[in-house]
């Protein structure tokens, strides 16, 4: 997730210096693969981005805020990781070819795309804006979308692996999260849908559901008007850390997997949504009731 405020996408899509060296460890697990991690300035993206590098691939960072993407590409290539970086907004298409360019530019061919950047909402339905629901929908959707579309040929070439990031409130609606709920489905069902299509290319499509993640202290998501407000109280007991969520991820891109679901709360939810979804429902509303605070 994007962890500032939204900037529009006029602005997006400058690059960044590229430091294309060799990966600081080539018999790696991912040794002599590129990868892209959209929205890896900060956060999950960053640590997944991050984690590549240690094992071996060279990535391109990508996110919206010039300072703190080229404080995230100094660091890595300050430990001799091999990396390039790209200011771009996902939910604009001429900038996610500037991206995907960026990749070929610096290290002549592409093998993992990590759809990782989008944004959330803290909001019911009943009081958002228009805009802001269409906002949080496009990062979800079109900044998920657009930088596979400009990826496609390369990804193709390469026979290689795209991970969309999703989220376990996908599984099953989170009151206050409408947009951000229907968004993570779809790019699910988008999956899906793709790996059929396109099982003749070799291509792995895979999601990863999260679950509650330690966020960064500047984390802020979208509220009804859409000014960027603190995200939702979670207890910490509850939270899995940056860098379990990154070897998670890798892990599935390892394995190919089609699907992951993080968290014991998560595969709960696979399994109370898949037969008794009655009884889903009724401890959300029951939650409602009682420990509004949790969705507010």
């Amino acid at each position: 997730m994007f962890d500032g405020v939204p900037i529009p996408a006029t602005t997006a899509s400058v690059a960044q210096p590229l430091r294309a060296g060799a990966p600081a460890n080539p018999t790696g697990p991912f040794a002599g693969r590129v990868a892209i991690v959209t929205g890896s300035e900060s956060g999950i993206g960053r640590e997944t981005a991050r984690l590549l590098c240690e094992q071996g691939a060279a990535v391109v960072l990508n996110g919206r805020n010039a300072e703190r993407l080229e404080h995230t590409r100094a660091a890595l290539a300050a430990a001799s990781h091999s990396v390039a970086s790209c200011v771009a907004d996902v939910t604009d298409y001429v900038s996610c070819e500037e991206l995907v360019n960026t990749a070929i530019e610096a290290f002549g061919r592409l093998d993992i795309l990590v759809t990782n950047a989008s944004i959330s909402q803290r909001a019911y339905f009943a009081d958002m804006q228009p805009d802001v629901f269409k906002q949080v929908m496009d990062s979800n959707v079109y900044g998920t979308v657009y930088p596979l579309k400009a990826a496609l040929p390369h990804l193709i070439k390469a026979k290689g692996s795209v991970t969309f990031i999703s989220s376990i409130s996908a599984l099953n609606g989170m009151p206050s999260g409408s947009a951000y709920c229907a968004g993570k489905a779809a790019v699910a069902n988008l999956a899906h849908t793709l790996r059929l299509e396109l099982a003749h290319t070799g291509i792995h499509f895979g999601v990863v559901h999260i679950g509650f993640t330690q966020n960064d202290p500047e984390k802020r998501v979208l509220a009804a008007d859409g000014q960027p407000v603190p995200i939702a109280h979670r207890p910490p007991r509850w939270q899995k850390s940056q860098a379990e969520v990154a070897a998670i991820i890798l892990k599935h891109i390892r394995r190919r997997r089609q699907r992951t679901v993080i968290s014991a709360l998560g595969r709960l939810i696979v399994l109370v949504h898949t037969y008794f979804p009655r009884l889903g429902d009724w401890v959300v509303l029951t939650t409602i009731r009682r420990m509004r605070h949790f969705y507010e």
